[in-house]
């Protein structure tokens, strides 16, 4: 009997990474979901899902998520989600550059170098699929959201590149472009603008005040066309 299809999904905590994980368990898959946090390993091992603390940002934890994997399944894997990211929220000229740095090393090296150290088992193994979980603001950029655009629209490119590169080893590349889910993805952006955006200081300093007090739920949000900070789930 063949063994189950392996996957690796990042990004796991919520959202669409935690419902992947248990439903690609569900169907038969055996899942290695990846989280940032100890305390969302337990949630995840409760359904009999296989977890692992990884974090994009250290190529340590990447490298030690690979070769765990590796060990248990045999040096082989079938398909890789790449869907743990977090978007950065503030103006382009009030966003420091290290906050653009670190917000490019998290969507978009950090997942390139996850990658790059699976191909090559998918190559000898003659298969493989890897999905990217971009963005719509991959393709359509959007106000107050520079860096998370310029994460996005980076990986869109990557993709495309490395589908085109990959034609004929058997390995397939896919992208999905979701809009708003609910996750995390709204309070970990709170987080992150409040680090890195001096939001009183800014000549935005009104318009931060307005969506600050929409993310947090002090407030009715406006319609979707008029709201600079809208959480987006990837």
């Amino acid at each position: 009997m063949k063994d189950k299809p392996s996957i690796i999904v990042t990004g796991c905590s919520s959202g669409i990474g935690a419902y992947c994980a248990r439903a690609l368990k569900n169907d038969g898959w055996r899942v290695f979901a990846t989280v940032r946090r100890t305390e969302d390993l337990q949630a995840l091992e409760a359904d009999g899902i296989e977890a692992f603390l990884m974090d994009y940002t250290n190529a340590d934890s990447i490298s030690d998520l690979v070769e765990q994997v590796f060990a248990r399944t045999g040096g082989q894997l079938d398909a890789l989600f790449n869907n743990g990211a977090y978007g950065q929220a503030g103006a382009v000229e009030d966003l420091p550059t290290e906050a653009l740095r670190i917000q490019l090393e998290t969507n978009v090296i950090g997942w390139h170098d996850l990658t790059r150290r699976v191909i090559p088992a998918m190559r000898a193994q003659g298969h493989g699929r890897i999905v990217q979980c971009s963005s719509i603001l991959g393709i359509v950029p959007y106000k107050w959201r520079g860096a998370y655009n310029a994460s996005k629209f980076a990986l869109e490119g990557l993709s495309l590149t490395m589908r085109m590169e990959l034609e004929g080893s058997g390995i397939e590349v896919s992208l999905i472009e979701p809009g708003p889910i609910a996750s995390r993805f709204t309070a970990n952006a709170i987080t992150h603008i409040e680090r890195h955006i001096d939001l009183k200081g800014s000549v935005h300093a009104v318009e931060y005040e307005k969506q600050m007090r929409r993310l947090r739920g002090k407030e009715s949000p406006p319609p979707a066309s008029s709201t600079p900070m809208r959480s987006m789930t990837c």
